[in-house]
Parts: structure tokens; C-alpha cells; sequence
């Protein structure tokens, strides 16, 4: 007996043998029936189709994102920039950051026009305001005002991701700059130059490896929060017509900060208008 050296075909190979063993006709039907509409599923998720049984493929990481998941993601940015539900339910978690990272970059532009920071450093100074996974998000704006498009930096980290998976080291460049970095931010602190480094674990990729384009999905989305909390606090510092904002009762700060995200969406919504030719 041949058995592959693909453990896909060959477990492929072990349901045939079983069936044959079997020698149940419906059985054999059905089976096949089953790994039709498997495929086809498969088919549709590849295209961009994600309804009936491709919507499992919103659990998965790809490498690559489909045009037509990415642009129904903007669809739904556009409708609410901070990211609604069906992002996660109804996107292709890969596109659907494709995506975030424009809105994420359409948000930092307006938040550092309020607040004079660099764009690439507002989450990281929202990070002093609420407590938030500013890495990513930080990072996906450095790769955009570089140059990368929304997509080139999403893919790259998710590929990257996937690659320390598989047990790839795809960057040994990157590492190697990565620990003297640390090497030296330990000396830093220590204020020794003969330092162990024994005890201190370094991050290989900045997402979650079990699931990292959701994890990068996440990640940008609140970035986009964090953008607004820059805005807000600059933006309140510039209306007059707020009053004295310690007298309120908590029907009035919900009330204000209602009016404050829908002010900072409308604004990041002309911005991602305005810089689409990144997104398409």
C-alpha cells in the first residue's frame, strides 16, 4: 500500500480505505456529498463569499486578502468607523484589517491635527491615557507612512506570523537587531554592561500566533479608540461652550461623549475618503 507523504491526502487516503472496507453505498454518498459542499465552501471563502458554511473561514488567518472582503470591510468602517460587530462575524479576519489599517491611519491623521503629535505616535500617547495594546497599531502606522499600503503591512505581519507558526524564522536580520536593542535597553536599566539574559523572553512576532490576523484586528481597531481619546481630550479642551465639565451628572458625560465619537468619525470618515487611493 502507497500511503503519501501529504498527511492531508493521506488522511484523505485512510477515508477511502474505510469506505471501501465498509461497502456502504449512502454511506459513500453522503461522504461524498459532505466533501462537495466542503469544497465548495472553500471555493466561496477564496472568492470572497463568506456566506452559509465559508463564514468559518472569519476563524482563520490567510496570508492574502481578498478585494472584495476588504472592500465590504470598508463598507462596514464607513458606517462606523470604530469597527462594528460584523467584522468579525461576516469578514475574512485578514481583509477585514486590511481595512482597519486604513481607517486606523485615516484616524491617527485626525487625531494628530488636534493634538500636534506625529501620527505615528498617537496610540502610543494614548497609551498614557487608558491602558492599550499600542505595539501593533503603532507599528502599522510606521509601515504606512513609509510607504506601505494598508495591505503590504497587514500582510506582511499576518505572513510573518504564520511563518514563526511553521517554525520559520523568516527575518533573522530583524532578530538580531531586535536583541541588541534589548541588550541594550537591559543595560540601560541595569546600569551594567555584563548582563544575563538568560530570564528575559523576546517576542518573535507581535501577534498572537494561534490567531493573528483576528489578533491584528483587534489590535487596530482599538488603535482607532485610542485615536479618538487623543482627539477627545484636545477637542474638549478647545470648546468653550462645554462649561465646567466636574458638575456633570453621568447622563451628561455619556451625552458628550456620544457627540465626541460621532464628531471624530465624521472627521476620520473625510479622511479615509480622502486617502482611499491607499485602500484600492
Amino acid at each position: 500500500m502507497i500511503v503519501s507523504y501529504s498527511p492531508l491526502v493521506e488522511s484523505a487516503n485512510r477515508i477511502g480505505r474505510a469506505l471501501t472496507d465498509l461497502d456502504d453505498p449512502e454511506l459513500t454518498a453522503a461522504d461524498l456529498a459532505e466533501a462537495a459542499t466542503e469544497l465548495t465552501a472553500v471555493e466561496n471563502s477564496e472568492l470572497g463569499d463568506l456566506t452559509g458554511r465559508a463564514q468559518q473561514a472569519v476563524l482563520l488567518s490567510r496570508e492574502d486578502a481578498s478585494p472584495v472582503q476588504v472592500a465590504a470591510a470598508d463598507h462596514l468602517l464607513q458606517q462606523d468607523p470604530f469597527g462594528p460587530a460584523g467584522l468579525f462575524s461576516t469578514i475574512d479576519p485578514t481583509a477585514a484589517a486590511v481595512a482597519a489599517a486604513h481607517w486606523l491611519a485615516a484616524a491617527a491623521e485626525v487625531a494628530a491635527e488636534s493634538s500636534g503629535e506625529h501620527p505615528t505616535q498617537v496610540v502610543l500617547e494614548a497609551d498614557n491615557i487608558e491602558a492599550l495594546p499600542h505595539e501593533t497599531p503603532t507599528l502599522v502606522l510606521g509601515l504606512i507612512e513609509d510607504g506601505a499600503t494598508p495591505h503590504e503591512a497587514v500582510t506582511g505581519l499576518v505572513r510573518h506570523a504564520m511563518h514563526i507558526i511553521d517554525g520559520l524564522l523568516p527575518d533573522p536580520t530583524a532578530l538580531r537587531d531586535q536583541l541588541e536593542d534589548l541588550e541594550e535597553t537591559v543595560a540601560e536599566y541595569t546600569g551594567e554592561d555584563d548582563h544575563d539574559l538568560e530570564n528575559i523572553a523576546v517576542r518573535l512576532t507581535p501577534l498572537d500566533p494561534k490567531r493573528p490576523a483576528c489578533d491584528l484586528l483587534e489590535d487596530l481597531l482599538t488603535g482607532i479608540h485610542g485615536c479618538w481619546l487623543i482627539h477627545s481630550e484636545y477637542d474638549e479642551l478647545d470648546d468653550e461652550d462645554l462649561g465646567d465639565t466636574e458638575d456633570w451628572d453621568d447622563e451628561q458625560a455619556e451625552e458628550n461623549q456620544r457627540r465626541s465619537r460621532e464628531r471624530f468619525a465624521q472627521l476620520v470618515r473625510k479622511t479615509a475618503a480622502r486617502r482611499r487611493d491607499r485602500l484600492v
